[in-house]
């Protein structure tokens, strides 16, 4: 406690100053910093190596300012995922599905592999912590479905597909899933030579669209 943080009493004693419990919260921008910090280390670790000791230390700060403020590791990891959420599949808008599909692969192949490490860091932790699943949806499932129905409710406005094709509610699992299953499967990252492939041999013509697209 610096001299400015004291004040003495009628009686001489030497109290904090008000301004104390203040000065112990946390700006935003610094918040964020922590939570870069939890992030890089599950994507380079995995969740049961990620501890707070090792957040603080990249963080530069003490463990004890960790705890203050979240309390536990779900909690603060919870916190990150929420803080750094990505839509991988935007919205594209190129006229057509089947193009707006093709540049969604093209943009989550991009951005997808820093995804994709956080699903498998967290694999088993979110079948333990309620929160933790509800936060990794909320950071890396929900935008990606809610951009791709974003492009297929406009697919529909302009009558090139209809609402109730029976394919529509299988269009964000099947690219969600291609994309997280493939360094399973194979090893390998989903780039976008597979992605963009997949959309124009499997998932447009399952939809009965033209892959007029295949060369963009």
């Amino acid at each position: 406690m610096t001299t400015r943080d004291k004040g003495t009493a009628p009686d001489g004693t030497v109290v904090a100053a008000p301004t104390a419990s203040r000065r112990s919260k946390i700006t935003p921008e610094r918040a964020q910093e922590f939570y870069d910090a939890v992030l890089d280390q599950l994507r380079s670790h995995g969740y049961e190596a990620l501890t707070m000791e090792g957040v603080a230390a990249q963080a530069c700060c003490s463990k004890s300012t960790l705890y203050r403020q979240w309390k536990t590791k779900p909690q603060l990891v919870a916190s990150a995922l929420r803080a750094g959420r990505c839509v991988t599949f935007f919205s594209a808008d190129t006229g057509s599905l089947a193009g707006d599909l093709v540049a969604a692969a093209r943009h989550a192949a991009a951005q997808g592999k820093r995804d994709t490490a956080l699903l498998q860091a967290l694999g088993h932790a979110v079948l333990q912590d309620t929160d933790l699943k509800r936060a990794l949806r909320e950071a890396l499932v929900e935008p990606e479905i809610a951009s791709i129905g974003t492009m297929v409710e406009r697919a529909v406005a302009r009558g090139e597909i209809a609402a109730d094709h029976p394919a529509l509610p299988y269009v964000a699992a099947q690219l969600f899933g291609v994309m997280r299953s493939r360094p399973v499967l194979e090893g390998r990252d989903a780039d976008a030579d597979y992605l963009v492939g997949f959309v124009t041999k499997v998932l447009v013509p399952g939809l009965g669209l033209t892959p007029e697209v295949q060369a963009l």
